[in-house]
């Protein structure tokens, strides 16, 4: 369902780092896209021949090797700091990235997602997208301290699930929105069909360089705007 003309954002949304995590990850870059005005819709032979594409430059970059070889996934090791084990908690763009070299491709999701994920596997770096007229307050990346509710969904029902205490989580001031870092994003503020206005978080570890993470944050804005004609759209890093 679209949020209430009075809940929309019309603000620029806040976005933070904490001691903690930058503590863990020296060098760690953020970058964030915020969009207003989107179009969104199901995926479409648009959408499909980005994912496509994607692909193909993946294989191109990886040339044979395996995803976690590339120097920007073996960042990925610095998740044992907070207790995960990075065999088994691969990030988004990792994740991604297996799937894409299998026979079943990148799923197709939605328009937007598609966008999201068709930007992640080639620059392997994660980004994530989250709608922002369903965010609460600030946005921040934090250290949990186990208490914090994470909506989503098992067995088909909604459910509330609790991250480790010290996992690295992206939560605003309702819930988590994303657990491990970048892995797993919750269902409360996920990008639908509906959606109009979003904030893409894209995030690099050493050896990913700050103009590495502007490259691709720079043709992730460009497709959003031949996407959504009139789209307003802002680069920035965090508060």
């Amino acid at each position: 369902m679209t949020p209430a003309p009075e809940q929309c954002r019309t603000t620029t949304l806040t976005i933070t780092v904490s001691d903690e995590v930058r503590s863990l990850a020296p060098g760690f870059t953020p970058l964030a896209v915020e969009a207003h005005g989107l179009v969104n819709g199901p995926s479409d032979e648009n959408s499909s021949a980005l994912l496509d594409d994607a692909t193909r430059r993946l294989a191109a970059r990886l040339g044979g090797r395996a995803p976690h070889e590339d120097p920007h996934v073996a960042a990925r090791d610095m998740y044992t700091a907070f207790g995960a084990k990075p065999s088994r908690t691969r990030n988004s763009a990792e994740a991604l990235a297996g799937r894409a070299l299998t026979d079943t491709g990148l799923p197709r999701i939605n328009r937007l997602v598609d966008l999201c994920d068709a930007i992640s596997v080639p620059h392997l770096i994660p980004v994530g997208g989250e709608d922002t007229d369903r965010i609460r307050g600030a946005m921040r990346l934090v250290r949990s301290t186990g208490r914090e509710g994470f909506p989503t969904v098992a067995g088909g029902e909604t459910v509330i699930e609790h991250p480790e205490p010290g996992e690295v989580v992206r939560c605003d001031d309702e819930s988590v929105t994303c657990r491990r870092w970048n892995r797993r994003q919750g269902t409360r503020t996920r990008l639908t069909e509906e959606s109009v206005n979003a904030v893409f978080l894209l995030e690099g570890l050493v050896p990913t360089t700050p103009a590495e993470l502007g490259a691709a944050a720079t043709e992730l804005a460009d497709h959003v705007e031949k996407m959504s004609p009139g789209v307003r759209i802002t680069l920035r890093g965090p508060e």
